[in-house]
């Protein structure tokens, strides 16, 4: 009788503890399936493709000075920065040739603009072919991209293209194609195309180093998603879709994108949330723990 209710006091403690760590581990099992994620909304929004390229900025005019006759320099009348006038005279040689009396002859700037830099200083002797000065236009400046065959199709005469420079990383400037070259170079396969900037202030220098980013395409009101949403290459691209706290997969077609916004043309639509953060725990029907990102 004793050894009687000894079994039946074994078989209810271990059906007691059996039952506290199914218990458990039910809890645990809840608490390891609410996983923490990040999601974003889907909007429609206006998304470009570009090309980026990178050249050298330079006057849209400039001429180097040279004199008439051989002597050294007798005057300058002015300086590198000095604002000229087509025909001004910038600098006089003391003419140093035997049999005739002694006159000063000028140096006259080609064109309206800057002297850029004045290569001679007072008192050095010149001859015909002699750089005196740079003379420079900055009112506007260009820049000559050599554009591959396969987006000449796109570029065309006054598009727009945004210019950025190191000493102004924070502002874009905003420029217009100017010249398409109609002959295309046999070894690169590529066309000269040049961009002018408006350059009032005279803020763009020649000499500086510039990025160019020209749109080539641009969508209106077409669905975007971040960078981040998207797993899966090539074809067999996929996002993961929160709806009542469960996530779900959705193969997803993309189109252009541009930084880090991808259109979608497929697998989408406006007001769904997708995740950004937290793919690598999720599988089909994984209950989630939402984090809005606006």
């Amino acid at each position: 009788m004793a050894r009687t209710k000894m079994l039946l006091f074994l078989m209810f403690f271990s059906f007691l503890f059996s039952g506290c760590q199914n218990k458990d581990k039910l809890k645990l099992k809840d608490y390891q399936e609410l996983i923490p994620v990040r999601v974003k909304m889907v909007r429609l929004s206006t998304i470009r493709k570009v090309i980026e390229y990178v050249g050298d900025i330079k006057a849209k005019d400039e001429a180097i000075v040279y004199p008439k006759v051989s002597g050294k320099v007798l005057e300058k009348l002015k300086e590198d920065g000095s604002f000229v006038s087509k025909g001004e005279i910038i600098a006089y040689i003391d003419r140093d040739e035997v049999g005739f009396k002694f006159e000063k002859s000028p140096i006259e700037s080609p064109l309206t603009g800057v002297v850029g830099r004045f290569y001679l200083d007072k008192g050095e002797m010149v001859t015909p072919q002699t750089p005196v000065a740079l003379v420079v236009d900055m009112e506007k400046v260009r820049i000559v991209l050599d554009i591959p065959e396969i987006y000449l199709p796109f570029i065309k005469l006054k598009q727009v293209a945004e210019i950025t420079v190191s000493a102004y990383p924070d502002e874009k400037f905003k420029g217009e194609i100017y010249k398409i070259s109609p002959v295309l170079d046999l070894e690169t396969r590529t066309a000269p195309v040049e961009i002018i900037i408006p350059n009032s202030g005279y803020r763009l220098k020649s000499g500086m180093f510039a990025k160019v980013e020209l749109v080539i395409e641009e969508r209106k009101g077409v669905l975007v998603i971040p960078k981040e949403a998207i797993r899966g290459k090539g074809y067999s691209e996929y996002v993961y879709v929160v709806e009542k706290d469960k996530a779900y997969m959705r193969n997803v077609k993309l189109g252009i994108h541009y930084g880090s916004d991808y259109e979608v043309i497929d697998g989408l639509k406006e007001g769904d949330l997708v995740v950004i953060v937290g793919q690598e725990r999720l599988y089909e029907g994984a209950v989630v723990k939402v984090n809005i990102d606006e």
